[in-house]
C-alpha cells in the first residue's frame, strides 16, 4: 500500500525543501546586496546569472584573476555558539585578501550556503556578513546560491564557499621585480584569521573549556574571541601598491610564516625573518602554551600574529609603511629577501 494515501500527493515542502523560504530569504537580503553596489554591476540579484561591465569599472586592457576558498572549521564555533554573524567576513576575506596578492583589484562576489534545512534568520545575518565584507573590501555582492538539502547536514549546520572575480590591467601583475634585499613589512592580523582551527578546537577540547567560558586572555567569551573576523587587507594594500615600491604581497594563511612566504619569491630566493620584531599576540600565546606547541609548529601552522607580508623595494620602505599606517594598518619591519630558499628565524616568538 502507498505511503502517500491524499489525493494531492506529495510537496517538495513535505520533501524538506521550502521554495518560499528561499524567496524569502533573496528579498530579505537584497538590501545588504545593495550597499555593495559599485561601478560595473549591471543587475541585481534574481537573475539566472549575474552581469558586470569591466569597462564601466574604468578598466581598458582587463585581465582577470579568479579565487575560491570557504571558512574551513571554524563553522563549527559559529554553529555551535550561534555567533554566525562574523564567518561571512572571513569568507569573503579568504577570497579576496588572495586576489589582491596577485595585484587584482576584488570586482565581484558571489556565496554559496548549503543547509539541511533552510533558516532565513540565520541565513540572512551570514549573508548580511558577507555584504559587510563586500563593503569592506569595495567589491560586489551581485549573486550566489542557497542550497536547502535535506539529510544531508546535521541539523543546524551549514557549509558556505565564496568565490571572488578580480581584474587588473595587463602587465601590472604581482609577484613582479622581488629582488634580494628587498624588505618584508608585516601588517598585523586581527588573530587567528580563519586557518588552524582544527587544531584550535582539539586545543580547547583538552583544555575541559566550553564556547561560552570566559576567555582566558581576553574579554567576554572563549568562543566569540576565537569568532574574530579575519582582516581584510584589499584596499589598504592596493592603496600601497599605487604608491609604487611594492614588489609582491602574501596572505598568510593555512601553512603559515613558513609556507606562505615562499609562493611570491622567486627560485632561488628565501628570506630572513626577526621574529623579536613584534609581539605574539595572547590568543597564540594562549594556543602554544595549553597545547604545548613548539615554534616551528605554530609558524607553519598559524600567522602568529601577521595576516599579509608586503614585499617592497628597500628604498621604498620607510615611505610605504607611511602609506599603510597612514590606511589603518600595523606595520612592522620584519625581515628581507635572501638569497638561498626557504625562510630562515631570529629571534624567538614571544
Amino acid at each position: 500500500m502507498s505511503a502517500n494515501t491524499g489525493k494531492g500527493g506529495l510537496t517538495y515542502s513535505q520533501a524538506g525543501v521550502d521554495i518560499d523560504a528561499g524567496n524569502a530569504l533573496v528579498e530579505r537580503i537584497k538590501p545588504a546586496a545593495k550597499r555593495t553596489n559599485r561601478s560595473g554591476v549591471m543587475a541585481g540579484l534574481g537573475g539566472f546569472g549575474a552581469l558586470f561591465d569591466l569597462k564601466d569599472a574604468g578598466y581598458s586592457d582587463p585581465i582577470l584573476v579568479g579565487a575560491t576558498d570557504g571558512v574551513g572549521t571554524k563553522l563549527r564555533i559559529a554553529i555551535d555558539t550561534g555567533e554566525v554573524d562574523g564567518v561571512g567576513i572571513d569568507l569573503v576575506a579568504m577570497c579576496v585578501n588572495d586576489l589582491v596578492c596577485q595585484g587584482a583589484e576584488p570586482l565581484f562576489f558571489l556565496d554559496y550556503f548549503a543547509t539541511g534545512k533552510l533558516e532565513t534568520e540565520t541565513a540572512a545575518r551570514i549573508i548580511e556578513g558577507i555584504a559587510e565584507g563586500c563593503v569592506r573590501s569595495g567589491c560586489a555582492l551581485i549573486g550566489g546560491e542557497t542550497a536547502e538539502m535535506p539529510g544531508m547536514y546535521p541539523e543546524g549546520d551549514f557549509d558556505l564557499a565564496g568565490f571572488a572575480v578580480g581584474a587588473m590591467e595587463r602587465g601590472t601583475a604581482l609577484p613582479a621585480d622581488v629582488t634580494e634585499g628587498d624588505v618584508l613589512l608585516g601588517l598585523a592580523s586581527d588573530g587567528i584569521h580563519s586557518n588552524g582551527y582544527s587544531l584550535v578546537r582539539k586545543i580547547v577540547e583538552l583544555s575541559g573549556l566550553g564556547w561560552d567560558d570566559d576567555c582566558p586572555w581576553g574579554e567576554g567569551t572563549l568562543g566569540a574571541a576565537l569568532l574574530t573576523p579575519t582582516r581584510l587587507y584589499v584596499t589598504q594594500a592596493l592603496e600601497a601598491v599605487r604608491a609604487g615600491g611594492v614588489h609582491a604581497l602574501a596572505h598568510i594563511t593555512g601553512g603559515g610564516l613558513t609556507e606562505n612566504l615562499p609562493r611570491v619569491l622567486n627560485d632561488g630566493q628565501g628570506a630572513e625573518i626577526d621574529l623579536s620584531a613584534w609581539d605574539l599576540p595572547p590568543v597564540f600565546k594562549w594556543l602554544s602554551d595549553e597545547g604545548g606547541l613548539d615554534e616551528g609548529e605554530m609558524l607553519k601552522t598559524f600567522n602568529c600574529g601577521i595576516g599579509m607580508i608586503v614585499v617592497v623595494a628597500a628604498d621604498r620602505a620607510e615611505a610605504l609603511a607611511q602609506v599603510l599606517r597612514a590606511a589603518g594598518e600595523t606595520v612592522h619591519r620584519i625581515g628581507t629577501v635572501t638569497a638561498g630558499e626557504g625562510v630562515r628565524y631570529s629571534g624567538a616568538l614571544a
